[in-house]
């Protein structure tokens, strides 16, 4: 067997592979004994059958499956023989066979990029001081307070205002005509100013009272995440059904109470501040990791195969539609679609797979081991995640052993990306004033 590589870059190959005809004759005998030994031909007997009948009645299945043993086999063999290592599945271009000639055929293949070593050591790295301010933690308990809401009618009618929550019917029509991209809603919930619609509809519902109905045009802007309604102008019949004004509980050792196993007003603000704490400790972990990735791959440029851009993608695109299914409704249904994520994230994904490759070569690099008792460590993490026992996790894994391997290589990734860290030159910094005032929720 004769195998040339053609480079048609550094990611993409094309090998092409000729099989000896005598080779090829071998297999074709090898078939036809097979069949003839299996083979039920009428007026002639089990093993009998002349191979001018049997190619008369079989060429063309056993062309195709003797081409096929012969692709597999060859293939594997020629990628070992020149070492390559191939990501994804090959493009075949093959020749239909001769039995009087060579088997001559060409595949595309993308292959992991070349990786020399990597300098990970004395990267200039900034971290950032965060702090828990006191701020932060009464903002989070306003948004529990604001949780624990009760609503409660109005002691008398008024029209509705800023706060209010409103329920209400609504229809949208365009040209007098139903729309359907806007259908009838009964006994829809909204807070006014809570954000949850446009402005334009926020601002047609202020001044009713409860009972009325009003008429008034939305217009959507040519961005909507809808694409069925962006840019268009629709007219809304509104009723409005109820109007109830929203009671905030005192922040007192009762709410701390009734948000978990919380004694005291003080128990429930250190757990904020330990939450707190832990959002700022991943924010600067990751930031750390972002600089260091930048460095590296500005020291360290290399291709990427399409193959595992594609296969993150659609990591990617999976994960968003289980988002959607979680919240009882799909992309199409939001106005969006497998092309549209595919094509906002594609750089996304280019960024993750490049950040895969060098921690995979500064595991080989580096020959990195898990430190013992680490993969057990981690099962027990997802088990309390999961809120599930430990040996349901450590059974799902031992049934499953490549969801065992993708566990252990990230993390030893981890692994990887925490020496990066440590090898660093750090040089701690205050936060800009905007992002201390973020807090963590702003990574």
């Amino acid at each position: 067997m004769q195998v040339t590589v053609e480079d048609i870059s550094t990611v993409k190959k094309t090998l092409r592979v000729e099989i000896p005809r005598e080779e090829v004759v071998r297999e074709i005998d090898r078939a036809y004994d097979e069949v003839r030994r299996t083979a039920r031909v009428k007026g002639f007997r089990p093993g009998k059958t002349p191979r001018s009948v049997l190619e008369r009645m079989f060429k063309k299945e056993i062309h195709e499956d003797v081409t096929a043993r012969l692709l597999e086999r060859s293939f594997i063999d020629a990628v070992r023989e020149r070492d390559l290592r191939i990501v994804g599945r090959p493009r075949f271009d093959t020749p239909a066979l001769d039995p009087g000639a060579p088997l001559v055929y060409a595949a595309t293949v993308e292959v992991a990029p070349p990786i020399g070593e990597v300098p990970f050591r004395g990267l200039r790295l900034k971290r950032t001081r965060y702090r828990v301010s006191e701020a932060e933690v009464e903002a989070h308990l306003r948004g529990l307070q604001k949780r624990l809401a009760r609503l409660e009618p109005l002691p008398a009618p008024r029209p509705a205002a800023e706060g209010d929550v409103l329920r209400i019917d609504f229809e949208g029509f365009q040209d007098g005509r139903p729309c359907p991209d806007a259908p009838r809603n009964e006994n829809f919930t909204l807070k006014l100013g809570g954000g949850r619609v446009l402005p334009a509809f926020e601002a047609g519902l202020k001044g009713m009272q409860a009972g009325e109905s009003r008429e008034f045009p939305v217009a959507f802007p040519a961005d909507y995440e809808n694409r069925q309604l962006a840019g268009r102008e629709i007219t809304f019949r509104v009723t409005l059904r109820e109007i109830r004004s929203e009671i905030l509980p005192p922040i007192d050792d009762e709410l701390a109470r009734r948000v978990g196993p919380y004694a005291t007003l003080d128990e429930l603000r250190a757990k904020i501040v330990a939450q707190l704490e832990e959002g700022y400790r991943k924010r600067i972990e990751q930031e750390l990791q972002e600089q260091a990735f930048r460095q590296l791959l500005d020291r360290v440029p290399f291709e990427v195969p399409e193959a595992l851009v594609e296969a993150e993608l659609e990591g990617i695109l999976e994960e968003a539609e289980r988002s959607f299914e979680a919240r009882n409704t799909t992309l199409e249904e939001a106005g969006l679609s497998r092309e549209a994520i595919a094509a906002t994230y594609r750089e996304t994904a280019v960024r993750q797979v490049k950040r895969h490759l060098l921690l995979g070569r500064i595991i080989e690099q580096e020959k990195l081991e898990l430190p013992p008792g680490k993969l057990e460590e981690a099962m027990q993490e997802i088990a309390g995640r999961l809120q599930q026992p430990v040996s349901v996790v450590q059974t799902y894994y031992r049934e499953n052993p490549e969801k065992l391997e993708a566990l252990r290589h990230a993390l030893l990734e981890k692994e990887a990306a925490e020496r990066i860290i440590q090898s660093g030159e750090i040089e701690d910094v205050d936060p800009p004033a905007e992002a201390a005032a973020g807090g963590p929720s702003a990574a």
